[in-house]
């Protein structure tokens, strides 16, 4: 048995919570590679160290630049000296204020609070220290290269029983020698990539909540907990604005099928939840989770017979495309069409995309609408059980809350409904109390 473990920053943002991830690790001694991120808030008021890292950055030729390098080295003294510990990161912080004033790249000075991070760990737990730059390569877009990654991290994790690899960074894939990152919240993608690497029976990551939520605890009070969900049902969940974990943290592991568990590092009793590529886990309602996001715009044409205009919907995406547009949703009758995009994308373009898809297929109208929200009902239950969309809309009928639109997957694994941004809460609270309160 071999595990992964990624701890968050809210795990690892003082000498407390050093504490508990070293009792984690050591209590099961299968926990072999740890990937760390940088020290995150230790209350509300108080600032993330890559936040300072940025800022210091952005404040490098300024007067007030050694304040905020000052408080960054304040943060990892406190820990060494909270923890007792025979360490100094003196000659790393002399090297990274030069680096700075040299000039180097944004990548390099945010990925340093996960390279400090990690050797802090490493010398307090006892494990070797795997340099991400070392083994990690990233497009110049902040995607993964697995071609030139895997054959370097193999090897490199092969020759150590113990490490700790930071995460967030690796080198330009280039041959320039430079850092780059993943996106933000992409320690997340350095822990998959690990544990693809290694072989890994198990990825546990591990945060501030005792795994998925049903719902956003923000609009739900108290949210149930889910106990299983497939990475199919995550994607979903994910992509409309579910938290937790980083979206293209799945990929790598979902190609070899090694399962992830999201566990709390505040309560290691907790199960958490499990993320496997399938499972006969009999789901404990029909649905699995619900997710949304606000700030959508629709696009609607109408032509009489577009149906049998033979590349009628490539002409309009092509608009879309040249304006640099993707879409979210794209549901038709057989003489409307309706697309569903960002309205801060776009927003900037509007008037040329108009112009652009008269000018593509002549339509007899267009119609926009904005200040409309997305709402993903998801589950791999709703395939077994009828009448699953009927008691979605009963339930929003029942709050007088109008659906502006609806798209439902092939898959079968989740139904989409727009409805207006004011009803965006309500409208989760409605379908949560339908599928979750009342089946209870």
């Amino acid at each position: 048995m071999l595990k992964v473990v990624k701890f968050g920053g809210s795990s690892l943002a003082d000498a407390g919570q050093f504490k508990k991830v070293s009792n984690i690790i050591k209590a099961d001694p299968n926990r072999r590679y740890v990937v760390p991120s940088a020290p995150g808030k230790r209350n509300k008021e108080d600032t993330k160290v890559t936040d300072l890292l940025i800022l210091a950055y952005s404040h490098k030729n300024e007067a007030d630049f050694e304040d905020i390098f000052k408080e960054i080295r304040g943060r990892y003294q406190a820990i060494i000296d909270e923890l007792g510990m025979d360490y100094s990161l003196d000659e790393e912080f002399a090297k990274i204020h030069e680096n700075i004033k040299n000039g180097i790249g944004f990548d390099y000075v945010v990925s340093r609070g996960e390279y400090l991070n990690g050797l802090l760990l490493a010398n307090y737990i006892g494990f070797d220290f795997i340099d991400a730059a070392d083994v990690i390569r990233i497009d110049e877009s902040g995607a993964y290269d697995d071609k030139q990654t895997d054959p370097l991290l193999e090897k490199a994790l092969s020759e150590h029983e113990y490490a700790v690899i930071p995460g967030f960074y690796g080198l330009r894939n280039d041959g320039s020698n430079e850092i780059q990152t993943f996106s933000r919240g992409g320690s997340d993608v350095s822990g998959s990539i690990v544990a693809k690497c290694s072989n890994a029976n198990l990825y546990e990551n591990w945060t501030d909540v005792s795994g998925f939520l049903v719902a956003d605890p923000r609009i739900i009070h108290k949210p149930q907990a889910i106990q299983t969900i497939t990475y199919a049902e995550l994607r979903e969940l994910s992509y409309m604005g579910a938290g937790v974990l980083h979206e293209n943290a799945i990929f790598p592991v979902r190609s070899v099928g090694i399962p992830i568990n999201i566990k709390n590092t505040n309560r290691p009793q907790d199960p958490g939840t499990m993320i496997v590529e399938s499972t006969v886990h009999r789901p404990d309602h029909v649905i699995t989770g619900i997710a949304g996001k606000k700030g959508f715009a629709t696009v609607s044409i109408e032509k009489d017979m577009m149906n049998s205009e033979i590349g009628f919907g490539r002409k309009v995406l092509q608009v879309f495309e040249d304006y640099g547009l993707s879409f979210e949703h794209m549901p038709s009758g057989i003489d409307t069409m309706t697309i569903i995009v960002n309205t801060k994308d776009f927003v900037k373009h509007e008037q040329d995309v108009i112009s652009g898809i008269h000018r593509a297929v002549h339509p007899d109208r267009i119609d926009l609408e904005s200040d409309l929200a997305l709402i993903a009902v998801v589950g791999r239950g709703m395939k077994a059980n009828r009448g699953t969309a009927a008691k979605l809309f009963t339930a929003l009928a029942k709050e007088k809350i109008n659906v502006k639109m609806i798209d439902q997957g092939s898959s079968e694994l989740n139904i989409i409904v727009g409805v207006r941004n004011i009803y965006f809460e309500d409208a989760i609270k409605a379908i949560y109390n339908a599928f979750i309160v009342e089946e209870d």
